[in-house]
């Protein structure tokens, strides 16, 4: 349930409400956003009379939310969630575009790849220090050196670190050296860690799982925003189906999808999503045109020879190519890709 107060409803009135809701054991979540204040209500507690809170001072209107996601609802929040990601904020027109290996393999091999994915336009790094791989023989990543290694690459560059975190116990520890925590595809229903991440208060990345609805997806992301952190961005990276041409089938539905349902900005992640490089430009496009705020890319020097996922990895000239197309796209969808020339 969601309480509507009027426009310019006083601070007394809102505290009243609070008040009110939470004295039946619920908790309350504020959403103080263009001209009214929204209170959503979640948690068990004893039953509320909707007619009664309708009735106080200040309130316009009191609404049930049939779906179980509250807090990530359109409708709890009506307007778009902004976050700040270096030079740009995800979820305005701004495009965000994070480029990198999938793993990191060597302090050379990062800080090479983060200065070309820089000067071909990227506004954010990523790379793996932390794998979960199908295989338990498979490079597992080089762990919290892998993380060093992306912290000076950030330091040479400017550009952001999204790398994923794969256990609660680990969250402080990536914290410390990580601008955006990514929740793989593997662990979104990782209930332990999803708590942990919202606790953090970091920015959170979260991939859908490689067999999971959209609604599980926004339960996910409800995990982390009952702690109160509201700097999610949910990530489309396709799902398994019956298809075996492409590695995954990328569902582009889910995208306007979830801009209407949810007021969390949507990431693409066409290299998963396909899992073949020479579909990564078309999908990416594809999904930008669907309403994409942001791509998040694999790139890597060497694909024949990466570590992991060489196959769906663009080579340097073939992303700086890729955020050309993408640069001439963005105006037309009413989006635009601030470039950040090297320094």
């Amino acid at each position: 349930m969601i309480v509507i107060m009027v426009p310019n409803a006083s601070t007394h009135e809102i505290s009243d409400v609070i008040t009110r809701i939470r004295a039946a054991g619920y908790d309350v979540h504020l959403s103080e956003g263009g001209a009214s204040t929204i209170i959503g209500i979640t948690g068990v507690g004893s039953p509320l009379n909707r007619e009664r809170i309708g009735q106080m001072a200040g309130v316009q209107s009191v609404m049930p939310v049939s779906h179980p996601y509250k807090v990530t609802s359109r409708a709890y929040h009506p307007d778009d969630t902004h976050i700040p990601l270096g030079t740009i904020t995800v979820g305005t027109a701004d495009l965000a575009i994070i480029a990198g290996p999938c793993s990191v393999e060597g302090r050379e091999s990062i800080i090479e790849i983060a200065h070309a994915v820089r000067e071909a336009g990227a506004n954010a790094l990523r790379g793996g220090a932390f794998k979960p791989r199908t295989s338990p023989y498979s490079f597992q990543g080089l762990g919290e050196e892998g993380l060093r290694y992306l912290a000076e690459a950030r330091e040479q560059t400017g550009l952001p670190v999204v790398t994923e975190v794969m256990d609660s116990a680990m969250v402080p520890v990536v914290c410390a050296y990580a601008d955006v925590l990514q929740i793989g595809a593997r662990n979104m229903q990782n209930y332990a860690l999803l708590h942990a991440v919202g606790e953090s208060q970091h920015p959170v990345l979260l991939k859908r799982g490689i067999s999971s609805t959209i609604e599980e997806l926004l339960m996910a992301a409800e995990y982390i925003l009952s702690h109160g952190n509201r700097r999610v961005m949910l990530c489309e990276r396709g799902i398994r189906t019956y298809e075996t041409a492409t590695r995954n089938t990328f569902d582009i539905n889910a995208i306007p999808v979830l801009k209407q349902t949810s007021h969390l900005p949507v990431i693409a992640d066409p290299s998963h999503g396909t899992g073949k490089w020479e579909y990564v430009e078309s999908v990416s496009m594809a999904a930008i045109a669907a309403g994409a705020d942001g791509l998040i890319l694999e790139v890597h020097q060497d694909p024949e020879h990466a570590a992991s996922d060489g196959r769906q990895s663009l080579k340097p000239e073939r992303f700086a190519a890729l955020v050309t197309k993408l640069r001439q796209l963005a105006p037309v969808v009413d989006r635009r890709l601030i470039f950040q020339p090297p320094g």
